[in-house]
């Protein structure tokens, strides 16, 4: 029997046993490793972004210019009007008034190169989508969900700007209200994005069994928590929590601190008390850790495919992995190797339970 390239496991054999293959199948391949290409660059540009967050780079680059940003500053006059238009933010007023055009520089470059990330992500996604459109690869039920991913794509890079003015007024810092929404949304598309792209590549599978739909809903429950975890990592990002309680796991010698609700009303604590907020990242971490080994427990039990096998204990050893990442990051107060590496982690567990949860409940798009 022929094997065609684009054969999966939706077709079927005619009344003489021979195999019809879609035409589309292999057109839809294409489109999914594109996707997944995508997904690497945003995966890329979080941890950029991380990094800009760390090394305090975010707020050298005042101005937004999404459509002649592309170039940075060429000669010595360029880059000392870039760094005239700096020296009126707050961020060099009160805290880097020392610092001359070299030293600019080096905070310059990260930032800058974040956004360009950004701009080439764009080209990335746009001239691949309409080469695609031109060619009738993009079906019907594609399309709507491409053109939600460019949509949210360009509301992103609106909020990162959002995000960075509010460091450019009075304080020289960024709200973490705004960061946490920019980190947040740039998890949504790449996760948005990871699923499209495995619902193109998806082979049919049997309905579930009554054995295994309590450990699929039990796991799709935790993809939302690994989510609002990685949500209050971004309050503890905003508000430099990391820096403070550096020990495990006593927070200044108990497990529940003092002054967890000081703040009025109660609710603020959540979001601006820094005790709070490293506690309930320690608290919502914690329970992930053992939301996945309670999957991993139950699985083992079960009589479940091998490669769906695979990716729950590729889960749960990234969940070993975070833990460990995160406790270091913290003992260490918060190297930026080892933030970056506990953000990476973040999404490479969220990568491994997306991919569990798509093997249950995902559906081939056609």
């Amino acid at each position: 029997m022929d094997k065609s390239p684009n054969n999966n496991s939706d077709n079927r054999p005619d009344s003489r046993g021979n195999i019809s293959y879609s035409h589309g199948d292999g057109q839809q391949q294409i489109i999914a490793y594109w996707l997944f290409v995508m997904c690497a660059m945003v995966f890329i540009m979080v941890i950029l972004g991380g990094v800009t967050r760390l090394t305090h780079s975010g707020l050298s680059m005042v101005d937004w210019r999404p459509i002649t940003g592309w170039l940075p500053p060429l000669n010595d006059a360029e880059w000392q009007a870039v760094f005239e238009l700096y020296k009126q933010s707050p961020e060099f007023r009160k805290v880097n008034f020392d610092l001359d055009v070299e030293g600019f520089k080096s905070i310059f470059w990260l930032e800058f190169t974040h956004r360009l990330w950004g701009r080439a992500m764009g080209v990335v996604f746009i001239v691949p989508f309409l080469f695609f459109l031109v060619k009738g690869w993009i079906s019907r039920p594609m399309a709507p969900r491409l053109i939600l991913i460019f949509i949210l794509g360009g509301f992103q890079g609106l909020l990162g700007w959002y995000m960075v003015k509010s460091g450019l007024i009075d304080r020289p810092d960024v709200s973490q209200y705004r960061l946490t929404a920019h980190f947040s949304a740039a998890v949504l598309i790449y996760g948005y994005m990871f699923w499209v792209a495995l619902s193109l590549i998806k082979q049919s599978k049997e309905a579930l069994g009554e054995n295994v739909k309590s450990l699929a809903i039990l796991t799709r429950f935790t993809v939302v928590w690994i989510f609002v975890t990685m949500m209050s990592g971004g309050f503890v990002a905003g508000l430099d929590a990391g820096l403070t309680y550096n020990a495990f796991p006593l927070m200044d010698g108990h497990l529940i601190p003092d002054n967890l609700f000081v703040e009025d009303p109660w609710y603020l604590n959540f979001f601006e008390n820094i005790t709070t907020v490293q506690f309930n990242h320690r608290i919502l971490a914690e329970i992930t850790f053992v939301l996945v080994l309670i999957i991993w427990f139950k699985a083992r039990r079960l009589e479940i495919e091998p490669a769906l096998r695979r990716n729950i204990n590729l889960f749960t050893g990234m969940a070993l992995i975070q833990v460990a990442l995160g406790i270091t990051t913290l003992l260490l107060v918060v190297p930026i190797i080892f933030a970056a590496l506990h953000q990476a982690g973040a999404i490479l567990l969220l990568t491994f339970a997306l991919m569990v949860v798509h093997e249950w409940f995902g559906k081939k798009i056609r």
